[in-house]
């Protein structure tokens, strides 16, 4: 039962590529489709996140399988969506630029910890803005355009609060362990 969350995690990860694969199948309503896929993709990250914390089966594996799983959802969502016309190019590249940033610290710190940083209440509110603008984007396109670029720049908005909330995370657990080493 433990590993349930893993196990809901290792489900999002077969859903990766899936989204795309389904997005550029040419079948009727394929955008709806791939859109009930990144939902499907979302309501088992929360699930499972909420299983984890509820019965303590929080695991090292899972905190490292859940977010991975949420980043190259976030990601293959972002190119997908970018090479059907529907994304921008610099966003893209800013969310990409972020999560590089993101990863090498989150590496960093691992390497020291052998842990992660859990996700903050900052990154949980980006994630879920986010994932309405992806699915506005995919929706409602055509009547998004006046609205999209400040729709999207407000999410990296809320991504750059995130962002800086994890970087104080992480220099403080710097400090924590350079003083337990001291």
């Amino acid at each position: 039962m433990k590993n349930i969350p893993n196990i809901l995690s290792a489900f999002r990860l077969l859903l990766v590529p899936l989204f795309s694969i389904v997005f550029f199948s040419g079948l009727s309503n394929a955008k709806f489709w791939a859109a009930g896929i990144f939902l499907l993709a979302g309501a088992t990250d929360v699930l499972d996140g909420y299983i984890a914390r509820k019965y303590q089966w929080i695991t090292p594996l899972g905190r490292m399988l859940d977010p991975l799983a949420d980043k190259l959802m976030q990601m293959t969502v972002l190119v997908t969506l970018a090479v059907a016309g529907l994304l921008p190019i610099w966003f893209c590249a800013l969310y990409f630029i972020k999560e590089l940033f993101m990863f090498l610290g989150g590496l960093r710190l691992y390497k020291k910890m052998a842990d992660v940083i859990p996700a903050n209440r900052y990154g949980k509110i980006a994630v879920v803005f986010f994932h309405l603008v992806i699915l506005a984007v995919i929706f409602f396109d055509a009547q998004l355009a006046a609205w999209k670029t400040l729709l999207l720049l407000f999410s990296l908005l809320l991504m750059a609060v995130a962002f800086t909330g994890y970087i104080r995370d992480y220099l403080r657990t710097l400090r924590e362990i350079k003083s337990k080493t001291t």
